[in-house]
């Protein structure tokens, strides 16, 4: 029997005073059954940094051909198309020939590493990618924090991430590896 999606009630609250963002979303999220905490709070992470009243939560895992954000045009052009792990170079070309940007936010420490080695060469031609990374330690940190229900407080400042939940807090640094032109 299939296992169904497990259902997180989010109140994001993001003060981003590197791109002069303030805004509340409350967003329903689903967990794949085969998702893990702490994938669930990076994608959550990911939606803070690049918050905006178009960006979406996808069907994610569930699909192949949609990444786990995005934001769409008025015109229903991809603006933003932002996948989690280690996607292929397959994936990587074909998402950024679907999107004006792309960004891939890559955790797991040494595994994430390996990957941006053998895909690194492959993406210099991508103008439109961005690659930002998250510690194995800030992904395990962040993990801590998932609730079915949450009050997400997240600041960034300076390319430095708080996130808080109730009186826990943990500070993330995301690593830029490649920068979108």
């Amino acid at each position: 029997m299939a296992q169904n999606a497990t259902i997180y009630k989010v109140e994001l609250s993001v003060s981003d005073m590197d791109r002069h963002y303030y805004e509340t979303h409350k967003l329903t999220v689903a967990k794949h059954p085969s998702e893990t905490e702490e994938r669930l709070m990076v994608r959550i992470l990911a939606f803070a940094l690049n918050a905006h009243e178009r960006l979406e939560l996808t069907k994610g895992l569930s699909t192949d051909d949609e990444p786990d954000l995005w934001q769409k045009s008025l015109g229903g052009e991809i603006d933003l198309w932002v996948a989690l792990g280690l996607p292929s170079e397959k994936v990587l070309r074909q998402s950024c020939s679907k999107a004006a940007k792309v960004i891939v936010y890559p955790y797991g420490g040494r595994v994430a590493e390996v990957w941006w080695d053998k895909v690194r060469n492959a993406t210099t031609r991508f103008d439109n990618l961005a690659v930002v990374c998250f510690s194995e330690a800030d992904a395990t940190a962040l993990a801590g924090l998932a609730r079915r229900a949450m009050k997400l407080q997240v600041n960034i400042q300076d390319g430095e991430v708080m996130v808080g939940v109730d009186d826990s807090v943990v500070y993330v640094t995301p690593e830029t590896w490649k920068c979108a032109a």
